[in-house]
């Protein structure tokens, strides 16, 4: 990459490990100290593994810097850690959309959902599920959130039609609504 130092690059960072404290402030503080500032990052426990992915910006020399330091912070708190150089997302014309499913838990659900999606040609942009027990029979119960982008000339009416008819198909309680700035 031929950028000049005073432009903004982009670097996506995946790790995950062993689940233990001070894993965020290790890799927040590597990012500050090579200058480098965390655009966006989703973190979680999954079971007993610690999984974060996050985009940082910086300089040419400061991303260059931050990725040369990922191999010894990653091998100080046993992360498996890996790294693409990426660019910012085009601005497109675009509506987001939230949807949440609720549901007895059932191999395949996100498949479906995804699959839903994928061929009305629709992005999913975030996607969290879980499973938890529901209250007073203890039933085992799935839930997912997702946002999704859909092109500006969506017609939303249709679309939330087709959906909801798509979840009570497969016996799932949805909802599909503008999403909420926060």
């Amino acid at each position: 990459m031929n950028n000049p130092d005073n432009k903004l690059n982009f670097l996506v960072i995946s790790s995950i490990g062993t689940d233990q404290p001070g894993i965020v402030n290790e890799l927040a503080k590597t990012c500050s100290a090579n200058q480098c500032n965390i655009v966006d990052s989703r973190m979680t426990v999954l079971g007993g593994e610690f999984a974060v992915i996050m985009m940082v910006s910086g300089n040419w020399d400061a991303i260059g810097r931050l990725e040369s330091s990922l191999p010894a912070i990653s091998k100080k708190l046993d992360l498996t850690t890996t790294v693409k150089h990426t660019k910012r997302r085009d601005a497109c014309q675009s509506m987001v959309y939230s949807v949440s499913v609720v549901a007895l838990d059932n191999p395949g659900i996100v498949h479906e959902i995804a699959q839903y999606f994928s061929q009305q040609k629709i992005n999913i942009d975030d996607l969290h599920t879980g499973t938890y027990s529901a209250p007073h029979t203890g039933t085992q119960m799935f839930s997912l959130s997702m946002s999704i982008r859909l092109s500006a000339d969506t017609h939303i009416a249709t679309l939330r039609e087709e959906f909801m008819d798509f979840c009570d198909d497969l016996n799932l309680d949805a909802i599909i609504e503008p999403q909420r700035i926060s």
